[in-house]
């Protein structure tokens, strides 16, 4: 059976959506929670689990509006691991989603990118 989480969004947490059988994660909204590690636990020990099964493809779209500085260090942390495992030969693509107004969030997909050597890091700019 595979493994499916979804927790809607808050005020300060995001929609998070994990579809293992799809091989699909994604997160929209905003994320500024006081503790983003205990939020992102169940998200963080699945992601570092399914890294190492043999999956086909793996997706991960981030729709995040804004996000906070310990959000970041999660998000670079999980990149960090998803492009260890593209080095394995595994097909791992992340959609950096942001809104064209939003030059922080557009400044923050090009620094993660250019931190992955590995994976394909696609930045898709969304017109108002």
């Amino acid at each position: 059976m595979s493994y499916r989480l979804e927790i809607q969004k808050t005020g300060s947490t995001p929609y998070v959506l994990i579809d293992e059988e799809n091989g699909y994660m994604k997160f929209d909204g905003e994320s500024y929670h006081e503790n983003v590690i205990i939020f992102f636990k169940d998200v963080t020990d699945w992601l570092g689990a399914f890294l190492l099964t043999d999956f086909g493809v793996f997706i991960f779209e981030c729709a995040l509006k804004y996000f906070n500085s310990s959000t970041a260090k999660l998000l670079l942390n999980m990149l960090t691991n998803m492009d260890d495992s593209s080095q394995d030969g595994k097909k791992v693509i992340v959609n950096w989603i942001a809104d064209e107004e939003n030059d922080i969030i557009i400044e923050c997909g090009e620094d993660f990118k250019e931190e992955m050597e590995n994976l394909e890091f696609n930045l898709i700019i969304r017109c108002a």
